[in-house]
């Protein structure tokens, strides 16, 4: 029912359409029948002129796409045939804008970092000045750094020996000490970076703290120091090497003889609060924890480098030099400890010669490669501007990256375990031992800018092998050749590559360094 009433009204509706209103002319004979077919003509007349019309003006719209959109009529239609290329040119500027200010930010926070923006203060005592300043001489270049060192009371100082001046610590009686196996200095060391932020020295970036029996690469400081933004807030360093040590104070703490870096926004905001920090926390041991809690409490954490070195161990150097990590090396300390890192010369004496292909190329000392010479079966290590080892066999790189343990622990009784990073013995087999060449002297030739050092064999006695192979004992020196790479830590990190070249000189080696070419690796 309720269908038939719907229909009912639709037919009535229509029927109202064809019926013409009341008042409205009806046609006349022989003139609506000329009218109706003139309608047509003029409506195929019109579709004709607005396609030919949107046709011309689609072309003209083709051949000018150079124009601005926004200067044009039609706007849309233009918009949405060349969209694409719309987008694309919106991304590129968008990139661009993005590239300029982040190039700009570089160039200001990163590109620019020189060593006059590098404050360093170091820690220092009177007992021992007169011995370790020789240590400072080594590195500190007056025309070029600037330094404070900070002593308990007053020395004896003389003018143009290289070295920073000299300051009195300010007085710490005041603060509270309580740990009954350190001593009171750490509460004065603890305020050296505050104490020299209070000179008011200008134009500093960074602050980088050290010992007097630190010695540090200033080349490879900046290069790593160039990686950050000496903006924002940054506390940079690295760990002991002994794993107990890590655990006793923290593994989020740097430790202040290998040297820590702190930005300057950063040792602003410290030294605002150091006085009150430190009196909360008598308790510990050094000054390296005491900044580390302050450091907690301005929620900054520790950015690990590996190239700062604490040197927490005991004997001989050697098994860490010899297997650098992959990272630039900044810093050496405890070198009153250790035996100095060349054999049958002082600690002071080792470290010149170390200085020589330091200032060669200082981004690839110490730095590790690992080759391999088939026609003898030999497995060659070269830490370059250090030591190569030549080994019977085939050892894996695996293998030879780790350290091997020619040190002892900083805690006597601990055994290897108690590393902070993986080792590998000494080995006890009369075959496997390595024959080490030690640097005697390195220089640059001119004609083929590249680096040519040589490494005269240790004469030590080696045990008898009954292997049935070559003997590197019949090798008096190896000659390694190397281009200097300035810009090799602008790159990600991976080892350089070696190859055993050909040698017309009897007793000799001649291994040639360098980056990876394409699809080379040390491949057993």
């Amino acid at each position: 029912m309720k269908a038939t009433q719907k229909d009912s009204g639709r037919m009535a509706f229509w029927e109202q359409m064809r019926v013409p209103p009341p008042g409205t002319p009806t046609a006349v004979p022989g003139i609506g029948g000329s009218q109706a077919r003139a309608l047509p003509k003029l409506m195929v007349w019109l579709i004709l002129f607005v396609s030919v019309t949107y046709v011309v003006y689609t072309l003209k719209l083709v051949s000018s796409s150079h124009a601005c959109v926004d200067n044009e009529p039609f706007s849309t239609s233009r918009r949405l045939t060349s969209s694409s290329s719309a987008v694309a040119a919106t991304n590129s500027s968008l990139s661009s804008s993005r590239s300029a200010r982040n190039g700009t930010a570089l160039a200001e926070s990163e590109h620019s970092t020189e060593l006059r923006h590098i404050v360093f203060g170091i820690a220092a005592s009177a007992k021992l000045w007169e011995q370790r300043k020789n240590y400072i001489k080594l590195w500190f270049k007056p025309e070029e750094m600037r330094g404070i060192v900070w002593l308990d009371r007053a020395v004896a100082t003389r003018s143009g020996e290289g070295l920073p001046p000299v300051r009195i610590s300010g007085n710490t009686s005041h603060f509270k000490y309580t740990n009954r196996q350190g001593h009171r200095s750490a509460l004065r060391i603890s305020r050296i970076v505050s104490e020299t932020l209070r000179l008011g020295l200008k134009d500093v970036r960074w602050f980088v703290m050290g010992d007097d029996d630190t010695v540090f690469v200033a080349e490879n400081l900046l290069r790593v120091l160039r990686k950050y933004d000496h903006r924002q807030y940054y506390y940079i360093g690295s760990l002991s090497e002994s794993h107990l040590q890590n655990i006793y104070f923290s593994y989020g703490m740097a430790y202040g003889g290998g040297g820590f870096a702190i930005s300057y926004p950063l040792a602003v905001a410290l030294e605002r609060l150091q006085d009150r920090c430190i009196q909360r926390y008598p308790g510990l041991y050094g000054s390296d924890d005491r900044i580390q809690a302050c450091m907690a409490e301005l929620g900054v954490p520790l950015t690990k480098e590996l190239g700062f070195h604490q040197y927490d161990v005991y004997g001989n150097l050697f098994g860490l030099l010899a297997a650098h990590p992959v990272a630039p090396l900044v810093s050496l300390h405890h070198l009153d400890v250790v035996e100095p890192i060349f054999p049958n010369v002082t600690r002071v004496q080792a470290l010149q010669r170390l200085a020589v292909p330091m200032k060669l190329d200082s981004a690839g000392l110490m730095q590790q490669s690992i080759c391999y010479d088939t026609a003898r079966t030999w497995t060659v290590s070269v830490s370059w501007g250090f030591a190569v080892q030549i080994f019977r066999g085939i050892f894996s790189p695996r293998e030879i990256e780790m350290p091997s343990r020619t040190f002892l622990n900083w805690y006597r009784k601990a055994d290897y375990t108690a590393y902070a990073f993986n080792t590998r013995p000494v080995s006890r087999n009369a075959c496997q031992k390595p024959f080490v060449f030690y640097l005697s002297n390195a220089r640059l030739d001119s004609p083929t800018n590249r680096t040519v050092s040589e490494y005269l064999r240790h004469r030590v006695a080696n045990p008898n092998c009954k292997w049935k192979m070559a003997n590197p004992g019949a090798l008096d020196y190896v000659v390694v050749r190397k281009k200097p790479d300035p810009n090799l830590w602008d790159r990600s990190p991976r080892r350089n590559c070696c190859r055993v070249v050909s040698s017309k000189r009897k007793g000799s080696m001649v291994v040639d360094v360098g980056v990876c070419r394409e699809g080379e690796i040390s491949e057993i």
